[in-house]
């Protein structure tokens, strides 16, 4: 990537940051604090029969300039140009999403991660992984409980790989584990592609979004249930039941640059498409 796909001072401005950008430990928390609460996890482009791209002028067209959100691909894709910007050592992983199975469950890998190498050690950033994103770096080792803005969390080694794990009001939940190799972008154009358009993937039916709140709450939308839920786990739910309340929601809430029919177009294939209130384990 060249320094000239990249707008950095443009992506900056969109996320609210204006502290330091000087390469650390502590730049790189601010940066995942601000990135995951002005840019949302969605996946409605999908609905709309426009798989993601992944190349830079396309993820600032949609992400920065057109202030849409994105999934884990474009939002980690998007987020690793601007550390490279700066100037973090990283290296793209890929992750096995266990979140609502059994923690050694043999899932292939289909969500993108961040290795982020600083003198303090191995870091974990991620700001795609939608309603349990960590919301600020994580240590890469076992057995560490790490405060975060939001939840509590930690990593066990499974199998050689380690799983990130949540504290919530039933305990510990699980939620991926981290393959520690490295991966390339065309790894991720192939997954990016299957999860997109595979007709069992639960993107091309259901309006899935999900944000960071304020006083470590999380708002998190599945089809018309929203749901926001507290640091603790204890979750305060509604269902929406007009287009005027989607558009108030994803417009509000979610900060989306939606039209119109952008959004009721999303709330037919819903309708259509959509598993309605069943709970789906990725994103309960």
């Amino acid at each position: 990537m060249s320094d000239t796909q990249f707008d950095q001072n443009a992506w900056l401005a969109r996320i609210g940051y204006s502290g330091p950008v000087t390469p650390t430990l502590e730049t790189l928390n601010r940066l995942i604090f601000a990135h995951s609460h002005s840019i949302a996890y969605e996946t409605l482009d999908i609905m709309l029969g426009l798989p993601p791209k992944l190349d830079v002028p396309s993820l600032q067209h949609k992400m920065i300039a057109g202030k849409r959100g994105g999934y884990c691909f474009e939002q980690n894709m998007l987020f690793r140009a601007g550390l490279w910007s700066l100037g973090y050592r990283i290296t793209s992983l890929q992750g096995r999403v266990v979140r609502g199975l059994a923690i050694d469950a043999p899932r292939p890998a289909i969500h993108m991660l961040l290795k982020v190498e600083l003198p303090e050690g191995i870091y974990l950033a991620d700001v795609g992984f939608g309603n349990l994103a960590p919301t600020c770096a994580l240590l890469l080792a076992p057995q560490i409980e790490q405060e975060t803005p939001h939840e509590v969390m930690r990593f066990i080694d499974v199998g050689g790989e380690l799983t990130l794990q949540a504290l919530l009001n039933r305990g510990w939940q699980h939620i991926y584990r981290v393959i520690p190799y490295p991966r390339y972008d065309g790894e991720y154009e192939i997954t990016n592609w299957y999860t997109a358009t595979h007709p069992d993937a639960p993107y091309q039916g259901n309006i899935i979004v999900a944000k960071p709140g304020p006083n470590r709450s999380r708002i998190t939308m599945y089809n018309a249930r929203v749901t926001v839920r507290d640091a603790e786990g204890h979750a305060e739910k509604r269902w929406l039941a007009t287009e005027i309340e989607f558009r108030d929601v994803l417009r509000g809430e979610f900060g989306l640059n939606m039209s119109d029919q952008q959004i009721d177009e999303c709330v037919a294939v819903m309708k259509a498409k959509g598993t309605g209130d069943a709970p789906h384990p990725f994103f309960a």
